[in-house]
């Protein structure tokens, strides 16, 4: 008999224990699972990005319109990425950098903010800011075209 008690008040003493525990973890598994899911959707749109900002570095800059300036070009790769990344928590920006007479380096940037599952999330949680994630891409190219700078002299 006396076994019973001491088993029964060791039960009592325990009660809602597990409760506290699931309390105290449950909060720091989902914030976990967040920093899990924002990593993952980082990774998939920077290979992305990287795919579609170098195919739109050789359309856009291999052989420029004549007469076209390096802002010129690099605002319609902009518009080009912005309009394939279109998401809000995205952004992109295109800088040309002349290298010589005909090389230009174009350097390509998308910006991730982190979101919750769809839903921007405000810019800090619990008085620490949330850092926005860059990733860039660059790619040299010769813009020599045949006969361009006789037609520029003529």
């Amino acid at each position: 008999m006396g076994l019973q008690r001491m088993v029964s008040r060791l039960l009592k003493q325990r009660s809602g224990q597990m409760t506290v525990e699931l309390a105290v973890v449950f909060p720091v598994a989902i914030l976990l699972a967040l920093i899990a899911l924002n990593a993952q959707c980082y990774l998939s749109e920077a290979a992305s990005f990287d795919r579609l900002a170098r195919q739109c570095i050789r359309v856009y800059g291999a052989s420029p319109d004549c007469g076209l300036s390096d802002a010129a070009i690099a605002g319609q790769m902009e518009a080009y990425l912005q309009q394939c990344f279109s998401k809000e928590n995205l952004s992109c920006h295109v800088e040309v950098a002349k290298s010589t007479a005909t090389l230009r380096n174009f350097k390509a940037t998308l910006v991730y903010r982190p979101e919750l599952f769809g839903l921007s999330m405000s810019r800090e949680v619990f008085g620490v800011a949330l850092p926005e994630v860059s990733h860039t891409t660059e790619l040299t190219l010769d813009t020599y075209r045949p006969g361009a700078w006789f037609r520029q002299l003529v």
